[in-house]
Order: C-alpha cells, then structure tokens, then sequence
C-alpha cells in the first residue's frame, strides 16, 4: 500500500496484493471443454485464486496466468465468451493503523461494472456504471493490523439481460445487450471490435483520510474577452465540521480568495488575467498553458487540500446561424474559423488498461504528423484518460467528445437515468480544465438509428434516448460547462424538423459510400460537415502474421475471415477492387490492393470536401485507430503500424493542398490553403501520356488568401484526353504544396507499361536509405519493410513517379535488411507490378 500526503490529507493506493477467482456457478467451468467441445477451458477454475493486477480486468489476469489463450489471436475470442458470463471476485488483505482523521474514504475511480465491495465481512457498497467514480466512508470499519477487500462482480450479461427483460427489448446495431448496462459498449463486440465483456477494477483504488474538509469539485470556466482571459473558478467542498474555509487560487500571476462560510458548500472565485499568452490548435499558434493552483484551508489557515492543472486561455464557437446553403457547422478558435481535419478515435485496446501514456503519445504523435487537428472520441467506448486530454492540450489537437451512447435505442428509466446524470455530470467536472476539448456530442448515430433503421415500430413508445440528447444532456453542459457546445448527436441536422443525417444541415454521416456505393459517389456531396466515413482495408502484413497461424494466409483463410467483422466486409472489399485495380493474382497483390483503395477512397473524399471549404467545414474520418489486429477502418492497426491510409492522409490534410477536382464537366485545379500567409505561386498543369510525352501544357497563378480555396478551371485542351486510357495531368505548385495527379481511366483498364526502374540502398544511422529511379511510370509505390523486419518503418508510401523521375524512401529498424529483398515484390509495390508482370 503506498501513500502520498496532500495538504491535510493522505492517500493511500490499494493496487498490489490483489487476487482474483471465478465465482462458482453455472457459467465458470470446472471441467476441461469448452463450447461445442473446442478450445479448452481451465479445469478447476470456479473458486481458484489466481495474481490480479490493479487496475486490470479479467482477462488480462487470465491471460498472465496462462489459464487463457490471447483472445486477439487466431479465432481464441469465440472460446472464451463464458468470462462475460461468470461472477468474479477479487480480494486484498492490507495493513491499516488508524489515525485521527475525520473521514477514511475508499476511492473508486473505476469499477466495471456491476459490482459489491465488503470490507472485513461487511458490505460497504454497490456499483452498476463502469464511467463514473466512487467514494464510501470506511472509516468505521478499518481495523489496526490488516483488512480484507473484497470485490464481487457480477456478470455484466446477467446484469444487462435482466434490465431488458424488465424495462422490454429495445433496438441496436448488433444482436447484444450493451444499451441495458453503462458499460464500454464495443466490449459486446463491434464491426471492428472483438467480443470480450470484461470485468475488473479498471482505475485507481485506495483510502482517502482527510480531516475538517476537502476539495469536492474543482471547476474552472475559461473564457477570453478581446486580449484578456478570465477563469470563473466553481469549487465545492465535502465537509466534516462546520468551520469557515478559505478557497486560494492563483494563474498567470492573478490571484482570488474566498470564503465558504460555515454551513455553506459552494464557493465561486473569479481570476482576471491581463493579456495571456493564448492556447491554439496546431497549425494556428502555439499551445501555451498556465499552472491553475487551488488551496482549500481551514479556519488557522493549515493547507486542507490542494488541486492543480494547467490550462489554457482559448475561446470556442460554433458557427450554425442558417445560410443560403443550409445550416453550416463552422467551429470557432478565438475566433478564427478552423477547418476540421479530423478522426474518428475508439479505445487503443479492448482492454483499456493496457493503455498506458507512451501508448498514447505514440498514436497522437502519429495523428498530429498525419496533418490531423481533431480527435472525436466516438460514444461506444470511454471517456477518454486525464493523460489522452494531457496529450492532445500539448500537441494543440482538438477533441470532440461524444457521451457514451452508441448505435441503439437506450432505456431513460431508472436506474438508468440517475446514472448517466451522475456519469455526465462527472465528467463534464473532469474534462472542464482542458483547452483541447472543444465540444460535447449526445450520442452516436441514435437519432439517425430512430429516423431511418425501423426502430420506431419495434419500440412501440417506449423510451429509446431522446429524453438525453435534448433535455437532460444539454441541461447538464449548460449548468456545468457553458463554454464549450454542446451538439445533440453525430449525426444531427440542428432540428427535429429536419432529417438528422441531411448533408446541408449539420454534421453528417456519409456510410452509403463503403455499403452500398463506390468511393467515387463522394463527388456528389456538398456537406456543410462531414462526421464520419470512411474505407477498409487488412492490417499490416506483419501484423497479420504475428496474429494468426493461417497457412497459407488469403484473404478468406479462417484467421482472416475471423478478423472481418463487417458484415460482407470482403465482398465489399472485392467490390471496391473490381471498380478501379487490375485483379490480384495471390494474396500479396490482394494485400497491397485493398490497403491502397483504402487510402485512394479516402484520399478523394477529403480532397473533394477540402475543395469546397467555403460550403464544407471539416471532415472526420472514421477511423484514426485499431483495439486489435482485424480488418477495418483504421490508418493505423492495431500493432500500432501505419497503413498507407494514415500517408494518403498526411498528404490529402496538409496545410496546403493542391488538387484536380470535375467542375461543370470540365476539370479545375483547386488549392487550398490552410495558413495565415497568403500562398501565391505559378502552377503548372500538363497533359501527358503514362510513358511520359507531354501533349498540352499551361500555367496558372494561384493567389490564395489565407484561410481560403481558389478554383481555375481548366483549358479544354488539358481536361480532354485523346487516350483516357493513356494519358494522366500533373499539376505542380512547388513546395510546400504536394503534386496533384489526376487520371482519365481507373487502373483496371490503364495501358500501364511493365515496371521498370533502378534501385539502390545504403545504410544510414538506424536503417536503410532506399531510391527508386523509374524507368517507367511507376504508379503509386509503396515499400513494405515490414514484411522483413516487424520492427521496420518507412517514411513515405503511395508515390507516383514519372520515367527520369527518383524518390527517396528511408526505412527506420535495428535489424539489417537484404537490399535485392528490399526493391522486390511483395516488399516494393506500385500498381503496374499487378497482373502477373514482375517488376524489374
């Protein structure tokens, strides 16, 4: 037990010595065996006590002992559906002296789910909400010597099967009952997430001791006004004696004092900051903060309690006064418009525990190097960690936190509505010190979910979660955060006169592209924002390889099918390919095929919605990450690899962006230009033939005011090809704007020559250094060091050189590769290596 002393009080962190068993009864197995006979299960388990780390969960305790296979590998998650259903209880036995404090409190900052704590025998409380926290006085039951904690949690199955059969079946998006239990809803499975319905002490847990009085609630409101910032500080405090107390704040050199008489709970403090330095978003400014510092002392002036944060001076708007285009959505930074280059972001592991902060600087380091200045944590998983929030104030990334519903109707009667006040309220507290959380969001894809997924006859009246996206909800950010918005649902049109999911309204969700159409239909959208869409493709190749044992390994090997979770997720795949790439010959070319359709289908959608920024503010693409290896949605699996998605992009949210978009049945060049600097400079546009021939050529001067897009049509002698299936522009504008490629025909039926080039590699500190000097066309090369080494990493992907020209690919892995292995297939790809043709 450790201990840490903080003002007048001491915390004492219970996370060792804890064991964990299986509760007997009918779900923990006590013979070998397992569902129809297969995998199986530990013997004896019911009542065996096995090490549990704190915080943990079961299965990763499981899984340490060896009593379980690792649910991510192979088809080993069917096996082990029977944990979801069983009780488990873990213990701890730890000394305790007692002292003279007022109050000892056990302090639970995260149980899930459904849970009975006992100390020495007797119950001390009950818990059914994995999101929140909680505290219960235990000071009269603590002995001096040692104390036994029991944890009892029941099966989150049982639990959530019960309150549907009392409160009557509701509608959702998979056939589990994760609406009827607050509760990561993705643990039931989801289509890119495994099936593991964990339980666990999740968060921190220990013993509280404080005398007089403590700090209850923290809450800074921070606003600016013109050059000055103002922090309207809310503090609430828990009592023991009926004192008067004294609240001391200070920020940036301002300072505030106030007094809680005796009796009273609540104080308010207001802190005037003259001229701070500001908190921007990357790309507009730096990210500065300042220590906010809060004391609680008691009547003789002894320090009682203490909370810091660091926070940051930034106003936040939402921009939806109606237009002649709709009802636009436009997020505001002191007040300047910032177009939201955005991703979706769901838990980095289904285990949440695993994710530590190195984990976590690694994927925002990886978002904010793809160009990304938003995060939109999505509601079927958490509230996201104190140090995800750290992370992303640092790097002046933007996020949207959505509250946790997702893709069903919810139940409002109680206990559930008491829950979700006290879960939002919390976290609403929590969250209040971070300049990156820009909004709050009610639900993911509910009130779309009730509009158009027949949900409404099933129903038949009965509540389905609307009493929380526009009542309780909203009710609670305005009591609690009036600073940020607040927006019903993603997505939601801005009225309940208008269809939810309209694009010229609104945030929208753009899925009929993926399901049912080709990635080309983005082209018919104008959104005034774009929440979600997005594309699939295979993790990386070693990924694949340390996850399953397929042998061979094909793209519908029992591995492979078992890691699809979309329903007719490789038709669609194959659907995609046939539409645009010459057909794969093995399983290398399939790989490589559906991984660069992933990244060209998003790739167009962003640039086509960039490209009408004045109508279109922002786009979030589902999705940035991966809780395993499967395949989905992700730019970066969940080996933490990057797929070409995550170059594609870089590359498509740059800050300024060159692109050839279809205009009036001609072609335009747009360019776009997200910085505070005009970018005036030539651009160059040529029509030429794929072996290099120039046909027609012009230049044209951009001169792009900041924050602004420019469109130049084109001449027809450039938009019309005399060979589609030969011929391709190349738009140039210099540094730092990337080359703009458009092409006449799909790939399938270009008349691409053979591939042909010159390759050499050297060594260099950390890796190799590889350039690629084409012979020929080479369309989109990619190297996949991968396949070599699992460790390797590669700078650049999806490059498209003409005959002459030469890239520069360098590889970051400790181990040495072969050179001729590395400038060969299945490790360097383009597109006219398909086909049977060897490139050479």
């Amino acid at each position: 037990m450790s201990e840490a002393q903080v003002g007048g009080s001491s915390r004492h962190a219970l996370h060792d010595g804890w064991t964990l068993r299986a509760v007997p009864g009918p779900q923990a197995p006590a013979e070998p065996g397992g569902p129809d006979g297969g995998h199986p299960v530990p013997a004896g388990i019911a009542g065996r006590a096995v090490p549990a780390t704190v915080p943990g969960c079961v299965h990763t305790d499981l899984l340490a002992a060896g009593l379980i296979p690792d649910p991510y590998l192979d088809d080993n998650e069917r096996w082990l559906d029977w944990i979801g259903r069983t009780d488990w209880e873990y213990e701890n036995t730890f000394d305790w002296t007692p002292g003279d404090d007022d109050r000892v409190e056990l302090v639970c900052a995260g149980l899930d789910t459904v849970a009975t704590l006992t100390l020495n025998g007797t119950e001390v409380g009950r818990t059914q909400n994995m999101h929140r926290g909680y505290r219960f006085d235990v000071r009269s039951l603590l002995g001096d010597g040692p104390n036994t904690l029991a944890v009892r949690f029941d099966s989150a199955y049982r639990y959530a099967e019960a309150q549907r059969d009392r409160l009557g079946d509701r509608p959702n998006a998979y056939p589990e009952p994760f609406q009827f239990i607050r509760k990561m809803a993705c643990n039931f499975g989801w289509d890119w997430g495994p099936r593991v319905v964990t339980a666990g002490i999740w968060q921190e847990i220990g013993l509280h001791s404080w005398s007089t009085a403590r700090l209850a609630a923290v809450r800074p409101l921070v606003t600016v006004d013109g050059a000055d910032g103002r922090v309207e500080l809310h503090v609430e405090v828990e009592r023991a004696a009926d004192v008067p107390l004294t609240v001391h704040a200070t920020v940036a050199g301002a300072t505030a004092e106030a007094t809680v008489p005796a009796g009273e709970r609540t104080a308010v403090l207001t802190l005037a900051v003259r001229e701070p330095s500001l908190w921007w978003p990357r790309g507009y400014g730096e990210q500065h903060r300042h220590a906010l510092d809060v004391a609680l002392c008691g009547p003789d002036g002894r320090t009682l309690d203490t909370w810091s944060r660091r926070i940051g001076f930034r106003a936040v708007r939402l921009d939806t006064a109606g237009d002649r285009h709709g009802t636009p959505f436009a997020l505001h930074v002191n007040d300047t418009p910032v177009f939201v280059r955005g991703v979706n972001w769901i838990p980095d592991d289904a285990f949440p525990t695993r994710i530590g902060r190195d984990r976590l600087t690694e994927r925002l380091h990886q978002a904010a190097q793809a160009n990304i200045n938003l995060l939109r944590v999505w509601g079927g998983g958490r509230y996201e960690s104190d140090d995800f929030y750290d992370l992303a104030d640092e790097l002046g990334l933007l996020v949207q936190q959505d509250f946790l519903f997702a893709c069903a109707a919810y139940p409002e009667e109680e206990p559930f509505r008491t829950e979700v006040a006290a879960e939002a309220a919390e976290q609403v507290v929590r969250l209040a010190s971070h300049p990156s959380l820009v909004l709050w969001t009610g639900n993911n894809e509910n009130i779309w979910g009730w509009h158009d997924w027949d949900w409404q006859e099933p129903l038949a009246g009965r509540t389905w979660g609307r009493g929380y996206y526009l009542d309780l909800l909203p009710r609670i950010v305005g009591e609690l955060d009036p600073t940020r918005p607040y927006w019903p649902g993603s997505p939601w049109s801005g009225s309940e006169e208008l269809h939810p999911n309209d694009p010229a309204h609104g945030t929208t969700h753009l899925w009929d592209v993926w399901n049912t159409d080709d990635y080309t239909k983005y082209r018919e959208y104008v959104p005034r924002f774009v929440a979600e869409f997005g594309y699939q493709a295979p993790p990386a190749y070693a990924t694949l390889r340390r996850a399953l044992s397929d042998e061979p390994l094909a793209h519908d090997s029992p591995g492979m099918a078992h890691h699809q979770k979309a329903i007719d997720g490789d038709l669609k795949l194959q659907r995609g390919l046939d539409a645009h790439l010459p057909p794969p010959a093995d399983f290398a070319d399939w790989h490589f095929l559906t991984q660069l359709n992933q990244a060209r289908a998003v790739q167009l959608g962003v640039e086509h919605f960039r490209s009408h920024r004045s109508i279109c503010a922002g786009t979030i693409v589902w999705q940035l990450n991966d809780c395993w290896p499967v395949t989905s949605w992700s730019a970066i699996d969940g080996d933490g690899r990057r797929k070409p998605l995550w170059y594609a992009l870089r590359r498509a949210y740059a800050d300024r962006l060159l692109t050839v978009q279809p205009r009036d049945g001609g072609l335009a060049v747009v360019a776009v230009n997200e910085t505070g600097e005009p970018w005036r400079a030539p651009v160059t546009v040529t029509r030429l033939t794929v072996s290099g021939e120039p046909r027609a050529k012009a230049t044209l001067e951009l001169d792009v005011p900041p924050y602004a897009s420019v469109t130049l049509a084109l001449p027809a002698e450039l938009a019309r090809p005399e060979e589609a299936r030969r011929e391709l522009l190349v738009a140039e504008a210099g540094e730092p704007a990337a080359r703009a490629l458009w092409f006449f025909a799909e790939d399938r039926v270009v008349d691409w020559p053979a591939a042909e080039y010159d390759a050499t590699v050297e060594p260099v500190d950390g890796g190799h250094r590889v350039r690629v000097t084409a012979r020929t066309v080479l369309r989109d090369l990619t190297l996949f060091p991968d396949r070599l080494d699992p460790a390797a990493q590669v700078d650049e992907a999806l490059v498209t050189l003409l005959p002459g020209e030469s890239a520069t690919f360098t590889v970051r892995g400790a181990a040495p590769l072969d050179p001729a292995a590395l400038t060969a297939r299945p490790v360097l790809r383009c597109v006219n290596d398909i086909a049977g043709q060897e490139m050479r």
